[in-house]
């Protein structure tokens, strides 16, 4: 009886330990030949990195000539947030002219900034109606006033 039971726990404390464990999530750019920061200024052109590294995660929205290779890792503990523990984002900017390469930046999570997110609602532009106005259109609206009356044959035009 005393075996079970110590086997039970065990199995229990086992099982509460793995519960615990970080689960690491890859998302993004995965080097697998050659990384993004072999890429030499002068040397390669769009073509090359293309074929070296395949297509970019992400070009630039207001230059064309900026490619961005992005990756991250996150790790993921029981039921609180994802925690991303390492990110890299490698920009390579090519010349319009030739589409020679003419600069290689790596940012890693040190270089990220926290943006604080507004959660309120934006304000819509519109007319503001008065109590009053609110009213009055409603009653409008439901029959109370009287309504001209639209012959369906008269396109439009008013009279007999």
């Amino acid at each position: 009886m005393l075996r079970k039971a110590a086997t039970a726990a065990l199995v229990l404390s086992l099982l509460g330990a793995t519960a615990c464990t970080p689960v690491n999530s890859f998302q993004g750019f995965q080097a697998v030949d050659h990384a993004p920061s072999d890429v030499k200024v002068g040397e390669d052109t769009r073509s090359t990195v293309l074929a070296r590294l395949g297509s970019p995660t992400a070009v630039s929205t207001f230059d064309k000539d900026t490619w961005f290779y992005i990756s991250q890792v996150a790790s993921r503990t029981a039921f609180y947030h994802p925690r991303v523990s390492k990110r890299d984002v490698v920009a390579i900017a090519f010349r319009k002219s030739d589409d020679q390469v003419v600069a290689v930046n790596t940012y890693t999570l040190k270089d990220g900034r926290i943006v604080a997110y507004n959660s309120r609602e934006t304000p819509t532009r519109g007319r503001e109606m008065s109590v009053l106005e609110q009213l009055l259109g409603s009653i409008s609206a439901a029959g109370a006033l009287p309504q001209q009356e639209v012959n369906p044959n008269s396109h439009g035009r008013q009279g007999p």
